[in-house]
């Protein structure tokens, strides 16, 4: 049985789309409205409000599994199904809307598009997968770990390099903690990614360590 609160809030952001209009409302709103209820433990403003807070509006986008929204968001398997379908709904528009697409050059370049990972709570790992002309044309996240540790193997950051015909691969992971420090873990996932890349005979052009403040190369 939903709680009372949890009613409340459920219809307030309908209302509000229906009075005011899509554009009045936030993104916790937006997201709440697809996800549509809550649950006994937490209202549908509350769950959508931490999925925001802790992954991040960039990191979100980059989602295409289902399982793995509903395994990270810690949401049921039709409220993922709800979430993916938005999400591919709104790629697919931009896609088709959108003829230019940033090209990275640089660690400036790549931390200039990828800064709002250093506020993410947890630490991530994301590939951005270029073309010969290093122009960006795919950009997931790889993994999410704790506040201090992240997990990636080689196969799942090449793996979309191979589905997107990539030439090159970035590998960009934040330090929740600020450090800027490369731990042992970090050189050891670089070196077996150089180790892949050169096996696969496709470019790994860097692996950027970034913070809220500061990024670092660690290749």
């Amino acid at each position: 049985m939903y709680r009372i609160r949890d009613l409340a809030e459920q219809e307030k952001p309908r209302e509000r789309l229906n009075t005011y209009g899509a554009d009045a409302l936030d993104l916790s709103e937006l997201l709440a409205v697809i996800l549509g209820t809550g649950t006994q433990r937490e209202g549908v403003l509350e769950i959508s409000r931490r999925i925001l807070r802790e992954y991040g509006e960039q990191a979100i986008i980059t989602y295409q599994s289902v399982e793995s929204i509903k395994a990270d968001f810690a949401i049921s398997y039709v409220k993922a199904c709800q979430v993916l379908a938005a999400l591919e709904i709104g790629r697919r528009l931009f896609s088709a809307r959108s003829h230019t697409y940033p090209a990275l050059h640089s660690v400036e370049d790549v931390w200039q598009y990828v800064k709002a990972m250093g506020h993410y709570r947890k630490e991530y790992v994301r590939g951005l997968y270029l073309n010969t002309r290093n122009v960006l044309i795919h950009d997931e996240i790889i993994s999410i770990g704790s506040l201090d540790t992240s997990i990636a193997h080689p196969r799942e950051v090449f793996l979309p390099a191979i589905t997107h015909s990539a030439a090159a691969v970035i590998v960009v992971h934040n330090h929740p903690s600020g450090s800027l420090t490369a731990s042992a873990a970090d050189k050891d996932l670089t070196n077996r990614l150089q180790q892949a890349a050169d096996i696969l005979q496709i470019s790994l052009l860097d692996h950027v360590l970034v913070t809220s403040e500061d990024y670092k190369s660690i290749c």
